[in-house]
């Protein structure tokens, strides 16, 4: 559900890229946008409105010409690359439409590396996490294998394991359907829903799919890099609001990965308070579910 705290907040935000000294293209004009915690936006446009240029911004990954960008109140418009590629690691999840994942690491090996990265799992914690977190994401037969070896859409259910790894306060995905079948895209959907409405996850999608913008809170529209109003979307609501996995399912795998970071926090002796409310939050789901 979403809250009152801000995610992203962007102000006044203009990109304009330069072809040539008199030549050059407004990919973005004055964009005004604020997203928050729990909320599911989806971003829709036809190609060339400036989509891939809004999420690449609020990925930090490419800098307004004008305006500011606030990612969890911290202003990074101006910040250097080395401290937003930290900023990434820690407070940033990305889910890409060809998934990203290195050809040359298992399952379990891709999901592990955000969090070694960091310095604060010990290989034991990442391991373990990471296994926890592909069974969450509904593939834990693939824990062993590579890219190569598994379909589409358990490489997409794999990148966001990855993505939820370090507990990021955004999930970014780019078109997250885009390269897999239409049953895959389902269960990307509903696991999507799932991680929002159970776990609290905040996801921005850029999508050019109307299946995809209807499980969104809001839809924001760009058309010349400008956002204009949000269309009626509610029988596209209906017609794919049923969930096709289970919720107790998901709840009770995400009740064993708060288990492993309620010991890691301890053993660092870090306090656990935020843990264990959304832990309450979960068993009371569960109790009200009927689950003991």
């Amino acid at each position: 559900m979403p809250t009152n705290d801000e995610v992203v907040r962007l102000v006044h935000v203009s990109k304009r890229y330069y072809l040539s000294r008199d030549v050059y293209v407004d990919a973005l004009i004055d964009i005004n946008l604020t997203i928050r915690a729990g909320e599911i936006v989806t971003v829709m446009g036809p190609s060339g409105s400036g989509k891939t240029t809004l999420m690449n911004i609020i990925g930090t990954l490419d800098r307004p010409t004008s305006g500011r960008v606030f990612i969890d109140g911290i202003d990074v418009t101006d910040a250097d690359e080395k401290y937003l590629s930290r900023f990434r690691l820690e407070r940033l999840g990305f889910v890409f439409q060809q998934y990203n994942l290195l050809p040359q690491l298992t399952a379990l090996e891709n999901v592990m590396l955000p969090m070694l990265l960091t310095g604060r799992y010990t290989k034991e914690e990442a391991m373990e996490k990471a296994r926890l977190l592909l069974d969450l994401v509904g593939v834990p037969h693939v824990v062993n294998k590579r890219p190569s070896q598994i379909s589409g859409g358990e490489q997409q259910r794999v990148a966001i394991a990855r993505a939820l790894a370090n507990e990021p306060s955004l999930v970014i995905m780019d078109e997250p359907t885009g390269s897999i079948d239409l049953a895959s895209s389902y269960l990307i959907l509903d696991l999507v829903r799932l991680l929002n409405r159970y776990m609290g996850v905040t996801f921005v999608i850029a999508t050019h799919n109307m299946e995809v913008a209807s499980i969104g809170d809001r839809i924001i529209y760009l058309r010349g890099g400008r956002i204009i109003e949000e269309s009626d979307l509610g029988r596209i609501r209906e017609e794919f609001g049923k969930l096709r996995i289970d919720p107790i399912t998901v709840a009770r795998s995400y009740l064993r990965i708060l288990d492993l970071e309620e010991r890691r926090l301890r053993r660092l002796g870090l306090d656990t308070t935020n843990l264990e409310k959304r832990r309450d939050l979960i068993s009371e789901f569960l109790k009200q579910r009927g689950d003991r």
